[in-house]
């Protein structure tokens, strides 16, 4: 902003130096000079000056002299010199012809002012007003006019009030006549300097710009990024710590890079989170310089890490792109004059160029993300593809299953939690697939562990998965089974086998929808629905202190009880025909009967295995079925029948001989018939031809039954 100056009298003040007007210097890309006018030049105006108010102090009485000059181009008045320097405290005044009488009589019609006593001078208020606050009592100004047209003025003060003579104002004139060859000598001179110093600007900012642009194509993490960056930064700042905060998906501020080799640690555990106040906040956010009582301003948990640091001097430049902001890059020092707002258009280009390298690592990393989660559950779906179900679809028309399915129907359009209970073989997983398919979540993956098949020690890697290196043996990042259900739905089968100490991260997880990999501080959101099953009493779990009561609670949100075959008779011959049609396609076989008197023995059978026993029995079944015909051998038909307690004769001392008495006795109770179902053989669980084997071993004829 211009300070104001009195219209009505002589512009005096400091310099305003033009931010053009810089130059190259040892640390620094670019820097003000001390004044417009090098001491060392010959032509320093500083230097005419001094030596002229030192000629003319005691022919005219002059303490004070300055000169002002008309810049075309910003259409103001400059005050290039004054002698002595104290005075100087105006750097320029806007020129306005129409407003200003003294402008327009001194600079446009080239006359000569004199102010004998500034008390009662009438003319000019404005400029006497300002000279009483110099304490200049009397006043001459010189027009100045040289080639290139009229170019300013030459300002006569003195600290009392007094006449200028004639033969003094002549002195005065010729003075100014023959300082203007010098003034426009020096205007030269500013000029050259003035685009020497934007070459070298210019230079400078295309040279660090290269450089850090070829840092962005060479480096693709952020981290090695800005440590890149900050090095080539310190040859022309002496900074101390650069650093890269992004925002992350979690609406939480993250440190991704940092190069501060003395620094303890402080700024880079600044991460807070984020909500719309700040967030909005931070998209206003604007690039800024700040020293001393200004960094109170920023932001009390990023301000207490610079002070603890000792940080006197913050330069925040925000990552903005086209589409958001990203993130915001802070450059500090513990010098409070190492960075200047001179240097914030450079700065603001290197973070429209760090943005742009940001965003695309952002998109990268989650690219890289959703790359690796499709490449895991493509692996996933087809291991499952190649894993035998018991079956494709529920099979029942009973009112128990009937049941199970209305409950089924309700819950899956929510995202409530759902406990299955049961016993093994009652097709809990077939439910839980039936819960995700009745859901908006069926177009995700459907993800199933079963917690008893994994050793404890890796139940919680394969839960959360871990990060390479973890622990031993741990050679690559895991993606867990919480991660690759995102969207989707979980199945923990046989969660009553999830160790204790398992079980409280399995319980955080369930209530924030959050976790952290094993050997990984990040913390992972995801939106999964978990459905949880199980054959064990949970209650008696709970009792024995092996299950958390908590974890109960929250698995609790809506049980459903699946019932055992037994329950369901009824649906045993449906099952039985689908499972004949299934193995019957898969061993390309024509089955096309099945016995009605086998329906009904297998329909009144207790069946402890439930449907999986059925299953097993089914796939026997077709395997050996030669015909049309189902043959079925039933578990009560096909277990061995205990051979009767063989009763010794006292002759009996040797294995041999308890061998004979045995195939005796069950030929006795065989009547002599050795092979079929109630056979000798049979009796003692042989095959036919080991029994005749032993009987040849033994020398032992069937005549020999009827001699005992």
């Amino acid at each position: 902003m211009r300070d104001p100056v009195a219209k009505n009298g002589s512009a005096v003040g400091a310099p305003n130096v033009p931010a053009q007007a810089l130059s190259r210097t040892a640390g620094r890309p670019w820097t003000a000079p001390a004044d417009i006018d090098s001491e060392h030049s010959p032509t320093s105006l500083r230097t005419v000056l001094s030596s002229i108010l030192e000629f003319l102090a005691p022919l005219v009485h002059c303490e004070t002299l300055a000169l002002v000059l008309r810049d075309s181009k910003d259409n103001i008045l400059r005050l290039y010199a004054v002698e002595p320097r104290h005075l100087r405290q105006y750097a320029s005044v806007s020129l306005d012809p129409a407003d200003d009488e003294l402008i327009e009589t001194v600079l446009n019609q080239q006359q000569l002012v004199i102010a004998p006593d500034v008390d009662t001078s009438q003319r000019f208020p404005r400029m006497i007003s300002r000279m009483k606050t110099l304490g200049v009592r009397s006043l001459c100004i010189v027009p100045l006019s040289t080639p290139s047209g009229r170019s300013g003025a030459l300002c006569f003060g003195s600290m009392v009030p007094r006449e200028y003579s004639e033969s003094e104002v002549r002195m005065l004139q010729s003075v100014g006549a023959g300082l203007c060859p010098l003034i426009e000598c020096a205007k030269l001179q500013d000029e050259a300097r003035d685009r020497e110093t934007r070459v070298l600007r210019e230079r400078d900012a295309l040279a660090i710009l290269l450089e850090i642009n070829n840092f962005i194509i060479s480096h693709r993490t952020l981290k090695e990024l800005i440590v890149a960056i900050s090095s080539t930064l310190r040859r022309w700042f002496q900074h101390d710590f650069a650093g890269l905060w992004v925002i992350t998906e979690q609406n939480k501020l993250s440190c991704v890079g940092l190069d501060f080799p003395n620094g303890r640690g402080l700024i880079e555990s600044f991460a807070p989170e984020l909500d719309e106040a700040k967030i909005e906040e931070l998209n206003m956010l604007r690039p800024s310089v700040r020293s001393g009582k200004e960094l109170d301003e920023i932001t009390d948990s990023l301000a207490r890490p610079l002070k603890r640091e000792g940080i006197a001097n913050l330069l925040t430049i925000p990552l903005r792109t086209p589409h958001r902001v990203v993130g915001f890059l802070a450059v500090g020092s513990m010098q409070a004059d190492c960075f200047r707002e001179e240097d914030l258009p450079l700065f603001t280009q290197i973070g429209s160029q760090i943005a742009l390298a940001t965003e695309n690592a952002l998109v990268f990393h989650e690219l890289s993300q959703a790359h690796d989660q499709l490449r895991s559950e493509k692996l996933y779906l087809e291991s499952e593809l190649n894993a035998e179900y018991n079956f494709s679809d529920i099979v029942g028309k009973s009112a128990a299953i009937k049941s199970v399915l209305e409950q089924v129907a309700v819950v899956a359009k929510s995202d409530a939690t759902v406990l299955l209970l049961g016993e093994t073989g009652t097709g809990k997983e077939l439910i839980a697939r039936a819960i995700h398919n009745l859901s908006e979540r069926k177009p995700h993956t459907f993800v199933r562990l079963n917690c008893a098949a994994i050793p404890s020690g890796l139940v919680e890697s394969e839960l959360f998965g871990h990060e390479k290196g973890a622990f031993t043996g741990a050679l690559s990042q895991k993606i867990g089974r919480f991660e690759l259900a995102h969207r989707g739905t979980l199945l923990l089968d046989e969660v009553g086998d999830i160790p204790l100490e398992l079980q409280v991260k399995l319980l955080r997880a369930l209530q924030e929808r959050e976790f952290e990999r094993l050997g990984s501080t990040r913390t992972i959101k995801v939106d999964v629905r978990v459905v949880a099953a199980t054959h064990r009493d949970l209650s008696e779990l709970i009792r024995s202190g092996q299950f958390r009561e908590d974890l109960f609670y929250r698995l609790n949100v809506f049980p459903i009880r699946i019932p055992p075959l037994r329950e369901r008779p009824e649906d045993i011959p449906l099952l039985v025909q689908h499972f004949v049609a299934l193995f019957s396609r898969r061993m390309r076989k024509n089955i096309r009967s099945i016995p009605s008197d086998t329906l009904a023995k297998m329909t009144h059978m207790h069946w402890p295995g439930n449907i999986r026993e059925l299953e097993n029995v089914i796939e026997r079944a077709v395997i050996l079925t030669q015909g049309e015909t189902l043959q079925v051998l039933l578990p009560e038909e096909e277990r061995p029948v205990a051979a009767p307690p063989v009763v010794s004769s006292p002759t009996a001392s040797t294995l041999e001989d308890v061998e004979r008495n045995a195939l005796l006795e069950a030929l006795r109770r065989a009547r002599g018939r050795i092979s079929g179902p109630e056979g000798a053989a049979a009796l003692l669980g042989l095959k036919r031809t080991t029994f005749h084997s032993k009987m040849r071993r033994l020398n032992l004829q069937r005549s020999d039954l009827w001699r005992e």
